[in-house]
């Protein structure tokens, strides 16, 4: 993987951020940050391949790298759409969009959370994303003549929506919650949803069709970034009846706008570049690969491609409404987009969690993205003194607790960078003893999309998605410090000796 050479938020000023098309003239500003081309691409399979060779990253089947996101003016099918993927594909990127220092993220939207605005109701003239309404009892209504749906590898169920922005109510209490879901295209005016258990749309579905009554949803597209990241956060930290836009506000630091539907009872994100307004019908279920038999749903976060569900909730689409000139966004599964939008909640997540019990302790989190953003974290702890000896397994026990799909995480000391991957199996190299370090937890439930917590694969694993977490300890026992210093070389500035690589303000790359 090619590292990339970009800028970080104090080197440029972003334009305010309040929508997509403003997040793509703040990222239009830096050189090299944003491509796009004219050249007709087929949202079937091509468009995911070309981006994989771009900028994708993450755990997808290499060759790739960390590239520019990318926008696809011309869409084969279509003559007048536009795909925009990989945003957020880059930590840095992400840091400019959220205008926050690179290696503090998860920090930084740990502090969001607290400084929460909810999201307000404004009037239809100012709901840009109803300029164009399509409505599915039009006579040749079909979304696949409408929004280019892509495919990401040859063997998907069917074109998914990948960034699609769930909003539903509790038919109970009112209460609002959004969460980014698997969305398959199964017909002219019908979806597929899936959900992974757990989630808390799922509970409003079951408490609609316990009733049988239909769930209004809204697919909210094309998003501000702090309105998708936002999102992904999950309970504890963002229990049922928690509005994950107030996560949104407190990042802008000023309210997520809401629109009523045109066709039913529901809110819009008024700034959207594409709504679905549909209702998840009760009692209703489809196999997610009917039309294509591949028994596979498309690629997951953890590198493998992703069974197909056998019965699936089914949304029925009641209008398609747009900006004008609409930007469809997407992401291929599983690049290192998919890590940031899993990775930085949960970062903020255990940040938070462990920082409340032992204030000091952890230094910082990263969500790795081998682990997709879930299943492998970085704890870079400071032992101050001999009585944190023992904290830091602490720590990680708290962060397990705090984020349930985690199956392993390595903690090593301040002097450690944590998103380098070479530093961190230095430290399992050199401050790691087997035997002695490594601590077991087995029987745990973890995430079921992880293909190795089966009982085929290992006897003792007693049902799906059943885990035995581990925590590597890669920490210098505090009596030893003084025994793992490492070697300090002389500060000198090189600029005179390489002014190629220093004499501008981009990050060497070296």
């Amino acid at each position: 993987m090619e590292e990339e050479n970009v800028l970080s938020f104090q080197e440029y000023e972003c334009y305010p951020i309040c929508d997509l098309r403003s997040a793509l003239a703040a990222i239009e500003k830096i050189p090299g940050q944003l491509l796009q081309t004219d050249v007709p691409v087929n949202p079937d399979a091509d468009l995911a391949g070309v981006y994989k060779l771009i900028g994708a990253g993450g755990t997808v089947e290499r060759p790739t790298r960390l590239g520019p996101t990318m926008l696809f003016n011309s869409i084969q099918g279509y003559t007048d759409a536009r795909v925009l993927v990989g945003l957020m594909a880059s930590r840095e990127r992400v840091a400019t969009l959220l205008q926050a220092p690179v290696a503090e993220l998860g920090i930084h939207l740990g502090k969001a959370i607290a400084k929460r605005i909810a999201p307000v109701a404004v009037s239809p003239d100012k709901a840009v994303c109803q300029e164009i309404v399509f409505r599915a009892d039009d006579p040749g209504f079909d979304i696949m003549k409408i929004i280019p749906a892509p495919t990401n590898a040859p063997d998907d169920a069917g074109p998914f929506f990948c960034l699609g922005l769930v909003l539903a109510s509790d038919p109970e209490t009112g209460e609002n919650d959004v969460t980014i879901h698997r969305l398959c295209v199964q017909g002219k005016d019908e979806l597929s949803i899936f959900f992974a258990p757990g989630r808390h749309i799922d509970v409003f579905r079951a408490k609609a069709e316990a009733a049988g009554k239909a769930l209004p949803v809204t697919i909210n597209m094309g998003l501000d970034p702090a309105i998708y990241v936002g999102a992904c956060f999950e309970a504890p930290t963002t229990p049922l009846g928690f509005d994950e836009l107030a996560i949104a506000g407190g990042l802008r630091g000023r309210p997520v706008e809401l629109a009523d539907c045109i066709t039913i009872p529901q809110k819009a994100i008024a700034r959207a570049e594409i709504v679905i307004e549909g209702e998840i019908l009760p009692h209703v279920r489809v196999k997610e690969d009917q039309h294509t038999n591949t028994g596979h749903a498309m690629p997951e976060f953890t590198g493998y491609e992703g069974a197909a569900n056998p019965a699936l909730p089914v949304i029925k689409i009641k209008a398609i409404t747009m900006r004008r000139n609409a930007i469809l966004q997407t992401l291929v599964g599983p690049g290192e987009e998919c890590t940031n939008l899993a990775g930085l909640p949960t970062e903020a997540s255990i940040y938070n969690a462990v920082e409340a019990a032992r204030p000091g302790l952890v230094r910082n989190v990263y969500a790795h993205t081998a682990g997709g953003g879930k299943l492998l974290c970085i704890l870079q702890v400071h032992k101050k003194t001999a009585m944190d000896q023992g904290r830091e397994r602490q720590a990680a026990l708290l962060a397990l607790g705090v984020f349930s799909e985690l199956k392993q995480i390595i903690i090593v000391d301040e002097d450690v960078d944590i998103f380098d991957s070479s530093e961190v199996l230095w430290a399992l190299t050199t401050r790691y003893q087997g035997d002695a370090s490594t601590i077991f937890i087995p029987g745990v439930r973890c995430h079921p999309l992880d293909p190795s917590q089966i009982p085929a694969y290992h006897p003792g694993i007693r049902g799906k998605g059943i885990s035995c977490k581990t925590i590597f300890d890669c920490t210098v026992p505090y009596e030893l410090k003084a025994a793992f210093k490492r070697a300090k070389f002389r500060e000198i500035d090189p600029t005179p000796y390489a002014p190629a690589l220093f004499d501008n303000k981009y990050k060497p790359n070296i």
